[in-house]
């Protein structure tokens, strides 16, 4: 499959002043300027393929936001190549936004006054899409996200979630093969979640529409991502697969057994001594916790030994989540090479 966007040493780059302080700092303000320049993409490289559904994360600053908008032609990068659907997004833009769906959180492409189904005449009318190709389209686009009371109603009297859901329909009018979403489910309860996720993975199913998502929402990404970009001060800290991430640095599992008579701490430290294995009581009675290595042989072999020496009742395996792993990674500054 081919690139449907391609990215080389990409950077943006904004200057500020900053002010100093006093009357004094203040007047000569006025004469000369203490001029800093932000670097807030530095020089990231990566490519999408057609069909992938990427996410896109990183802290508030990292450099998302900046990303998308360069891609989507907002912004002029300072130095870099960009190619997005065969194309320069700020150079040939005319072309490029008819290419492209582009669903911000934070703002809208909908008419606030007007009913929710002008809107999507006049995004007709400016896509140029035909009666028949909307008709067909955008009928089951409507179903699929069940909005269909919702078109004769002025946006502005639309609850959050099911503006949202009018958005995103609106991005898909012209049905792009390239979708831009940034924080599409912000503040949204779980049930327009799941209908907005289901609503994404069909249209990458039928139309192989290529979604690059940037969201907060862990949750999101591992609903719908196979492979994460993550961005940490404006480079790339990982790219790859999302069970990757997990295996390297998912390090640690805990089983929790609760046993039918007491333990003590000396009985099950000296079941597998070397191992790494670390028990600790609770939370419970006569439960205990054993923090091991992600390694299968150790889990098999520490369960089949603890099930053989004592009477078990109950046995929990727990994972390490997804959002624990990545907040450790930026909290220990650990770097996928």
């Amino acid at each position: 499959m081919k690139n449907v966007i391609e990215v080389r040493d990409l950077r943006k780059e904004f200057t500020s002043y900053s002010s100093r302080s006093g009357l004094k700092g203040a007047f000569r303000d006025l004469f000369t300027r203490n001029y800093k320049v932000i670097r807030a993409v530095n020089d990231i490289s990566f490519q999408v393929r057609q069909g992938e559904m990427i996410g896109y994360i990183g802290e508030n600053g990292a450099g998302k936001s900046t990303t998308i908008k360069m891609l989507t032609g907002i912004l002029t990068p300072t130095s870099g190549h960009i190619r997005v659907n065969g194309m320069n997004p700020h150079k040939e833009r005319e072309a490029f936004v008819r290419s492209i769906g582009v669903v911000f959180g934070q703002r809208s492409q909908l008419w606030w006054d007007i009913a929710v189904q002008e809107s999507f005449r006049l995004l007709k009318k400016v896509y140029g899409v035909s009666d028949e190709d909307y008709d067909t389209h955008m009928k089951h686009v409507i179903e699929t996200l069940d909005i269909g009371p919702l078109l004769d109603k002025p946006v502005r009297k639309l609850s959050l979630g099911q503006r949202m859901r009018c958005e995103l329909a609106a991005a898909l009018i012209h049905n792009p093969p390239l979708l831009f979403l940034d924080e599409p489910t912000i503040g949204l309860d779980v049930l327009v979640k799941l209908k907005i996720r289901d609503f994404l993975k069909e249209i990458n199913e039928k139309y192989k529409t290529t979604i690059l998502l940037t969201t907060h929402d862990i949750s999101d990404i591992e609903a719908l991502c196979d492979r994460v970009v993550m961005l940490d001060e404006g480079k790339i800290i990982y790219d790859g697969a999302l069970e990757h991430l997990r295996s390297q640095w998912g390090d640690e599992k805990e089983i929790q057994f609760q046993f039918s008579v007491p333990v003590t701490y000396a009985q099950l430290g000296s079941l597998m001594p070397d191992s790494g294995v670390s028990w600790s009581e609770g939370p419970g009675q006569n439960v205990w916790t054993a923090k091991i290595p992600n390694e299968e042989v150790i889990l098999s072999m520490l369960i089949a030994k603890v099930v053989q020496s004592f009477r078990i009742q109950d046995i929990k395996v727990n994972e390490v989540s997804t959002e624990e792993i990545i907040r450790n990674i930026y909290e220990e500054g650990m770097v996928h090479g």
